[in-house]
């Protein structure tokens, strides 16, 4: 009888098998205890490379493992938490003692660092996003930290209709288009020409020193001059020539080329520019526009049609100025060289007040024009004490002795002047008899005698014939006669002249309120004016002051 077959080994495997994630001494798998499942990995901290010897503090229950996942999916970005799945499948059936160990071994060596490295992904990430945030939000500060300078650096400067803005960069002879002549448009970049047959386009460079004053080229200007041609000149005077011109759009312009020679910078002429522009009044000749060219200084005015006050008093053939007319030339002329001194910042002294500054227009209402000129003349190189600033016979006396002209000299020049509506005589004519060329010299006398005695008719001009009133007459002597005195602290303020020439010109001030009504025509305080003019011309006494404090 044969023996019987042994039983076959399959039903070895029957015992419990160890688990394909522990890793076991180096005892054999049979002897050694069924370890826990994995759980250390998510008991926290656990440290990644530490072998599960000691038991877990509590007997955690059987959970998944979530290292699959973590192989097969991108690490979740809020819990590392693992998701739940089913076990894996056992990687062998078969009992062995030293490849089996290792390859169970090596996938549990492999999914620790790796969760450990998920982990580190996600702090760099977070950390480059950071990152990114921090540098856009600084990107987009100097973005708008860019944004802001340069739209405040386009914004004009100026306030109230102020005439600072940018100046030109460059003020070159070199030919550039006829856009510059023409008013900057506020709403658009292009600016039409004013017969509508050209269109010119808004340059930046080309802005000029105030929001009314132009920027010409010197092509420019000798175009509107006709090459600047003695039948296109106006005039001649201490600070070059004046030629009449006329734009392309038709407007009526006066161009006065400085003279040559003056050692002022390019930069000091438009600061002096800057000033003169800024300068507006109806008795005040206005400045349109300038040019700059290599060693050439130009200013362009409006043009003012009816001459000059020297040119109607002594230009023979020309018909006889009345009266009224006088009272208000003076006037006009007053108010404008008051402005000057009282109400720019900073003032200005005109320097040359003479009868050929003052402008007249079709109303014979006058313009000083010239004003700020002297500055824009003047030779660095040569002392303020040998370099005459004004016009001989209007220059007052101090001048000959300190070399400076002031507010009071202005005040004397214009007592000249007055003196010229009273007379009609010239300030200096060489045809009068010796000693009485000065017409200041020649009327001091008279002056005194009219002052004294009430007695003026030597003293007036003969193309009158008698038509004037008594008491004008009378009042203007007296305020020529304060102008022209020898000491210049004697003299009254431009102010002061203003109102006592105000009252002799019938103007619409007083909205309809009756002599009487207003201190305007308080007749006790004129007459005690009128007094004060009466001891100014030849006394010793500061009534400067005493006509301020009344007035």
């Amino acid at each position: 009888m044969a023996s019987p077959l042994p039983p076959p080994p399959p039903p070895l495997p029957l015992s419990p098998p160890p688990p394909p994630y522990a890793i076991p001494p180096a005892l054999p798998p049979t002897i050694s205890p069924p370890p826990p499942p994995p759980t250390p990995v998510l008991a926290p901290p656990p440290p990644p490379f530490l072998y599960p010897s000691p038991p877990p503090p509590f007997p955690p229950p059987p959970m998944p493992v979530a290292e699959p996942p973590i192989l097969s999916a991108p690490p979740p970005k809020t819990s590392p938490l693992p998701v739940p799945h089913p076990p894996p499948p056992r990687t062998t059936t078969h009992r062995h003692s030293g490849s089996d160990s290792s390859n169970i071994t090596k996938p549990s060596r492999n999914t620790v660092p790796r969760r450990g490295s998920s982990g580190d992904i996600v702090f760099k990430t977070a950390a480059a996003a950071s990152l990114a945030v921090v540098a856009g939000l600084v990107m987009l500060s100097l973005v708008g930290a860019a944004f802001w300078f340069v739209k405040k650096r386009r914004r004009p400067t100026t306030g109230g209709n102020s005439v600072g803005s940018v100046m030109p960069a460059s003020l070159g002879s070199s030919l550039q288009p006829s856009y510059s002549l023409y008013p900057r448009s506020p709403t658009g970049p292009l600016v039409k020409h004013g017969s509508g047959s050209h269109m010119f386009f808004y340059s930046p460079s080309h802005q000029s020193l105030g929001s009314l004053t132009l920027c010409f080229t010197y092509e420019e200007l000798l175009d509107c001059t006709n090459g600047f041609s003695n039948y296109n000149l106006l005039g001649k005077g201490g600070f070059g020539c004046v030629y009449k011109g006329c734009l392309p759009d038709g407007r009526e312009v006066a161009v006065k080329q400085l003279k040559v020679g003056g050692a002022q910078g390019e930069r000091e002429f438009r600061a002096e520019v800057d000033i003169i522009s800024r300068v507006h009044h109806r008795h005040l000749v206005s400045l349109v526009g300038y040019c700059i060219s290599e060693n050439q200084r130009l200013l362009v005015y409006d043009y003012v049609p009816n001459n000059t006050l020297y040119h109607h008093l002594h230009e023979q053939g020309r018909q006889v100025i009345d009266w009224p007319t006088r009272i208000k030339i003076a006037a006009g002329a007053a108010r404008g060289i008051a402005y000057l001194h009282e109400d720019c910042h900073p003032r200005i002294i005109h320097r040359d007040i003479k009868s050929s500054n003052i402008l007249l227009d079709d109303k014979f209402e006058a313009q000083v024009s010239d004003f700020g000129l002297a500055r824009l003349n003047m030779d660095t190189s040569t002392h303020i004490t040998t370099r005459v600033m004004g016009t001989f016979g209007y220059l007052a006396p101090e001048y000959a002795s300190t070399g400076k002209l002031t507010a009071k000299s202005d005040v004397y020049s214009f007592g000249v002047v007055l003196l010229e509506l009273i007379t009609g005589r010239k300030p200096v004519d060489i045809s009068q008899p010796l000693g009485d060329e000065s017409l200041v010299e020649w009327a001091r006398p008279l002056l005194l005698h009219a002052l004294e005695s009430g007695e003026f008719e030597r003293l007036l001009d003969p193309r009158l014939e008698n038509k004037y009133n008594k008491s004008e007459m009378f009042r203007m002597i007296e305020a020529a006669a304060s102008c022209v005195r020898h000491s210049a602290p004697m003299r009254p303020r431009m102010i002061q002249v203003v109102r006592a020439l105000d009252i002799l010109v019938d103007t619409d001030l007083s909205n309809g309120v009756q002599p009487g009504q207003s201190e305007i025509f308080d007749s006790v305080r004129h007459s005690a004016e009128i007094r004060i003019f009466q001891r100014m011309p030849f006394g010793s006494h500061d009534y400067s002051s005493e006509l301020n404090t009344n007035n």
